[in-house]
C-alpha cells in the first residue's frame, strides 16, 4: 500500500484488519458510530448506563417484565438485575455482528458453584429471547474460583471470558482450563506501576503491553486456542503497540481518536514471532498458582481493587432497582 493511500485510512480501520475490534461500552449510539465486531459490558458500565435518560427504558421494561413474579427483596432485586443485563446485551447483538460479553456478580468472585449457577441463569434468560449461546461469552473474574467455574461452564458449551485478568499465573491457569477469551487489563497494570514507580511508560515498555505480549505469545507458541483480548487502555499507543492481539476491547473516546488519526500501523504481534519466542511451558495446580499469583503485588492489588469496584457498583444497581419497586 503506498503512502499516499495509507493517509487515508484511519487507524481504526487500519487495525480492524489485523484484529478484532470490540467496543468497551453500553452506549449503543457508539457501536453504531465504530462498528465493532463484538462488545463488553461490565456492572460499572451498565450502572452508568442506566443513568442516562436514552436507556432508563431498559431499566423500566426488566422491572415490568417482573412485576408479576411471585419472588420478593432481594431474590427480586437479583432477578430485575441479571433481567436487565440481558436486555442490554440481547440490544446490543441487535447492532454487533459478533458476540457480547455479560458479566457475572463480582460478589461471587471467590464462589465457584455460585459463578456456575449465575452463568447458567444468564444464558438461560438469552436462549429465552432467541439468542444463541455462540453469541454470548459470560465475564467472569480471574480468581481461582472463578477459572475453576469457566472450565466447568466450557465443558457445558457455555463460552468464557476471563476478565480482571493482571498476572501470567492467571493466563495459563485460563489456558489449561480451556476458556474461550482472556481479557488482560492493560491500563490498570500501566497505572499500578506509574504509582508505584514514578515513571512514564512508552510505547514497548508499558508494562501492560508487555503482559499482553507475553501471554499472545505463550498461547500462540503452546498451541492454546484462548482467544486474547487486550483491555482497559489509558491511550491510543496502548492499542497500537498490541495491533495484531486476537480482539481489543476499546472505550469510545479511544475508538474517536483513532478513527480520526491516519498515522501507520505496524502489526506488532503476530503467530510467527510467537511461535519464535522464549519460555517454557508451564503447568499450575492451585497451591502453586495462589503462591505465583501472591508473588506479584501489583496482580493481587488491582485483582482485588476490581472485584470491590464491581461488587460497589452492583450495590449501586441494586439500591436503584430497590427505589423503583
Amino acid at each position: 500500500m503506498s503512502t499516499a493511500t495509507l493517509e487515508k485510512v484511519s487507524q481504526l480501520d487500519q487495525l480492524k484488519k489485523m484484529t478484532k475490534v470490540v467496543a468497551d461500552t453500553g452506549d449503543f449510539e457508539s457501536m453504531r458510530a465504530y462498528k465493532p465486531q463484538d462488545a463488553t459490558t461490565n456492572p460499572s458500565l451498565i450502572y452508568a448506563a442506566t443513568q442516562k435518560q436514552e436507556y432508563s427504558y431498559l431499566l423500566d421494561q426488566a422491572i415490568a417484565d417482573l412485576k408479576s413474579s411471585p419472588l420478593t427483596g432481594a431474590g427480586k432485586i437479583e432477578a430485575v438485575i441479571d433481567h436487565l443485563l440481558v436486555l442490554f446485551g440481547t440490544e446490543i447483538l441487535q447492532i454487533v455482528p459478533g458476540r457480547v460479553s455479560t458479566e457475572t456478580d463480582a460478589r461471587l468472585s471467590f464462589n465457584r458453584e455460585g459463578s456456575i449457577a449465575k452463568a447458567r441463569q444468564l444464558i438461560g434468560l438469552y436462549e429465552k429471547r432467541s439468542i444463541p449461546r455462540e453469541r454470548v461469552l459470560i465475564k467472569i473474574a480471574s480468581t481461582w474460583e472463578g477459572i475453576k467455574a469457566a472450565e466447568q461452564l466450557q465443558k457445558e458449551g457455555i463460552n468464557c471470558n476471563l476478565t480482571l485478568l493482571f498476572s501470567f499465573p492467571q493466563a495459563v491457569a485460563c489456558a489449561e482450563a480451556g476458556v474461550t477469551l482472556v481479557s488482560p487489563f492493560v491500563g490498570r497494570i500501566y497505572d499500578w506501576y506509574k504509582s508505584n514507580t514514578g515513571k512514564d511508560y512508552k510505547g514497548a515498555d508499558d508494562p501492560g503491553v508487555q503482559s499482553v505480549t507475553k501471554i499472545y505469545n505463550y498461547y500462540k507458541k503452546f498451541g492454546y486456542k484462548v482467544e486474547v483480548m487486550g483491555a482497559s487502555f489509558r491511550n491510543t499507543n496502548q492499542i497500537v503497540q498490541l495491533a495484531g492481539s486476537d480482539l481489543l476491547t476499546i472505550s469510545p473516546n479511544l475508538l474517536e481518536e483513532l478513527s480520526k488519526s491516519s498515522d501507520p500501523i505496524e502489526r506488532k504481534l503476530s503467530l510467527e514471532a510467537a511461535k519464535g519466542s522464549a519460555g517454557e511451558k508451564i503447568s499450575l495446580d492451585e497451591k502453586a498458582f495462589r503462591f505465583e499469583f501472591n508473588e506479584d503485588p501489583m496482580a493481587v492489588d488491582k485483582t482485588a481493587e476490581g472485584i470491590r469496584k464491581f461488587s460497589a457498583d452492583i450495590v449501586k444497581l441494586e439500591k436503584l432497582i430497590s427505589s423503583k419497586l
